[in-house]
């Protein structure tokens, strides 16, 4: 089968087009056909080796497909069922083997393609604003990269809380995408102070949480922009790490709160896997929540779609499609 496989850490020019033999589904293992891979942030990490994983590897934390053979002790899935997955390496290749206890079965009437795109950032954007800062109505949160994939589930989840969204971009149309989520003001932060706006934005006051997986190039401006024991829930890096931070910021800043999760921390049981999927399978389909795929590469194209990720000439969800 075909997989796409880093050998070497380093930039997009590392992922490979490799064809290596089929694996076969252990014990409580799934083998799938993937119908589609989706496209994340952490995959640029790994691959980078900004987050270290064993190679060679084959890239990819989410997909979804139909199951093509199961291993013992499988009893929740069958032969042709279709599931999706996150957080469980090897997703951009034809087939991949997922463990049965990290799978949840697609619904009927949603796509894989669709499934496979709403699984790691739409159970991410869960936890953001149902767990991290459960989001109350009234409250006001600032979302950057609002019309990134991240960018847009937020502002929707946001505003079916009955928060209020101010979105961060950097172009007229990544505006249109942004209010079109949602979102109740755009700052495009290459013409203006995005602190300095927030505060006319908010009449001094700041906003209650800010929602950033941008990282290195927004963090001081998330920090400035909170109200006093404002929250600021530090959830990626596409810009690069934020460096070592001196608590006694926090202090100066209002007494306001700073974390760092992952989704990993958030689906540790089978029942809360279910609840958060089921959610956001459940949004999808009662039009709480809109997945818009911005673009789908062939596997062999995954270079381009890094580069394309990387280089922020997206908008929505990227996709792999074997």
């Amino acid at each position: 089968m075909r997989a796409i496989q880093v050998r070497r850490n380093g930039g997009p020019e590392v992922l490979e087009l490799t064809e290596i033999d089929t694996p076969g589904p252990g014990p409580g293992q799934l083998l799938v056909e993937v119908s589609a891979s989706g496209v994340n942030f952490i995959d640029t990490y790994q691959r980078s080796g900004i987050y270290s994983v064993p190679l060679p590897f084959t890239p990819g934390s989410e997909g979804a497909g139909r199951v093509a053979a199961i291993g013992d002790g499988v009893t929740d899935f069958a032969v042709g069922d279709h599931v999706a997955w996150a957080m469980t390496p090897g997703a951009y290749a034809e087939r991949a083997v997922v463990p049965a206890d990290k799978a949840v079965r697609v619904p009927d009437g949603v796509e894989d393609r669709t499934a496979a795109a709403a699984m790691l950032q739409g159970m991410t954007a869960h936890f953001l604003v149902t767990s991290t800062h459960p989001v109350a109505e009234g409250e006001t949160a600032l979302v950057h990269a609002a019309a990134g994939g991240m960018g847009l589930l937020l502002t929707q989840l946001i505003k079916a809380r009955g928060g209020t969204v101010i979105g961060t971009v950097s172009t007229a149309d990544k505006e249109r995408l942004a209010r079109e989520a949602g979102a109740d003001q755009v700052i495009r932060y290459t013409e203006a102070d995005v602190a300095e706006s927030v505060r006319e934005l908010t009449g001094g006051r700041g906003v209650d949480v800010v929602y950033d997986g941008v990282g290195e190039s927004t963090f001081d401006a998330s920090l400035a922009s909170l109200r006093p024991r404002g929250v600021l829930v530090l959830f990626g890096a596409a810009s690069g790490p934020v460096p070592p931070v001196d608590p006694q910021r926090l202090n100066s800043a209002g007494s306001v709160f700073l974390t760092r999760p992952s989704l990993a921390h958030h689906i540790l049981s089978r029942a809360e896997l279910d609840q958060r999927a089921g959610d956001v399978f459940g949004w999808i389909a009662d039009g709480t929540l809109t997945i818009r795929v911005g673009a789908t590469y062939p596997l062999a194209d995954a270079r381009r779609a890094h580069e394309d990720l990387e280089g922020r000439r997206t908008t929505g969800k990227l996709l792999l499609v074997p």
